[in-house]
């Protein structure tokens, strides 16, 4: 069976030496006569691979040593309400910066824990921009200032940090993560799910200036507080062990195929370049964001008619290029060409794009 090419903004594709090398591994890693699967998280041989894993990612994102790994559960739905319990607890304010689905959705839940400053809202124009920020509507004393780095659903990305000076910023990178270069030191945390770049779900990967841990609120729950889990190692109940190695695997595909994050960024680049210079060129098909701020990683376009989408997506499918149907919210459609995702599988769909554009004029 030819394998599809895999636009979903997640569970995406992942590479395919990586899946090889798992299969392989499949029922006995390394000559242990077991599958990772089944392997004690204790074990000395799972000791290995987590350590592998956190010392791979520290090296390919450049992580300080003051800044602590987290490899957990819950997915980044869960850090809404892990992120105010352990941080919103100074002044009880924080400003968040809606651009999306999830940065709303973490606004609300942080909400129930404390002051929560809408700072801005690209809302009004279906959230297919980044609002412009103005500083003087920033709370001084917040806890901290939160923003979604990349907008899985609507396309968008932050191509410049806002300035928060002292207060420490905190951002969900779930769809851009080791997508290309990104300092860490302009974060107090940064996290995300691993379910789009880094691993299949499961894991969720957190990493937290040290300064800012140890001050959860006592009604947090142990599973939700960072503190906790940083002094167990990732390790104070069983991991999502499968995940991780994966994980591991990924990030070795980085390091060593691909050459790192700045080799990768190019790659990505170049992926993005061909797709949205077709959209621009298109007279069917037209992307749904401003051109400043198109993310690198998912793709929204739109034909303007509900059916002739309808027909691509089911053209798209047969012809071996499956999820792309957009979300809801935005219609049409929606390619999400993550770090996985081959040149070659965004030249062959701007192919069937124009040759589907040929035949339906």
């Amino acid at each position: 069976m030819a394998r599809v090419y895999n636009f979903s903004a997640g569970p995406s594709m992942l590479p395919e030496s990586v899946l090889k090398t798992a299969a392989a591994e499949m029922l006995d890693y390394k000559g242990t006569g077991e599958s990772v699967m089944e392997m004690s998280h204790r074990s000395k041989e799972y000791g290995e691979i987590i350590t592998a894993a956190e010392s791979l990612l520290r090296e390919i994102m450049n992580i300080p040593d003051n800044y602590k790994v987290l490899f957990l559960q819950g997915g980044a739905s869960t850090q809404f309400a892990a992120i105010p319990l352990n941080f919103m607890n100074g002044t009880g304010k924080a400003d968040y910066v809606v651009t999306g689905q999830w940065a709303k959705k973490a606004a609300a839940e942080a909400g129930r824990y404390g002051d929560v400053n809408i700072v801005a809202s690209s809302a009004d124009k279906t959230f297919s921009y980044i609002p412009k920020l103005d500083k003087s509507t920033f709370t001084k004393d917040a806890d901290y200032f939160y923003i979604c780095m990349n907008n899985t659903i609507y396309g968008t990305v932050y191509h410049e940090l806002p300035d928060t000076g002292d207060v420490p910023l905190i951002a969900d990178i779930s769809s851009c993560f080791l997508s290309e270069p990104l300092d860490v030191t302009k974060f107090g945390m940064l996290y995300g799910g691993a379910q789009k770049n880094v691993a299949p779900a499961g894991v969720t990967i957190c990493i937290i200036r040290e300064d800012l841990l140890g001050k959860a609120r006592d009604i947090t729950p142990t599973m939700l507080n960072y503190q906790i889990h940083a002094d167990n190692g990732s390790m104070y109940n069983t991991p999502p062990c499968y995940t991780i190695y994966i994980m591991k695997l990924v990030l070795e595909w980085i390091k060593n195929e691909v050459g790192g994050l700045e080799k990768m960024k190019e790659l990505n680049e170049k992926k993005a370049k061909i797709l949205y210079d077709f959209l621009d060129s298109s007279e069917m098909f037209k992307g749904t964001v401003v051109p400043e701020d198109r993310s690198l990683m998912n793709v929204p376009f739109v034909t303007g008619d509900t059916d002739l989408d309808a027909k691509f997506v089911a053209a798209a499918k047969e012809a071996g290029f499956i999820n792309i149907k957009g979300h809801r919210t935005v219609g049409g459609m929606r390619a999400s060409i993550y770090n996985a995702m081959p040149i070659e599988g965004v030249e062959k769909l701007v192919a069937f794009m124009k040759k589907f554009e040929e035949e339906n004029k």
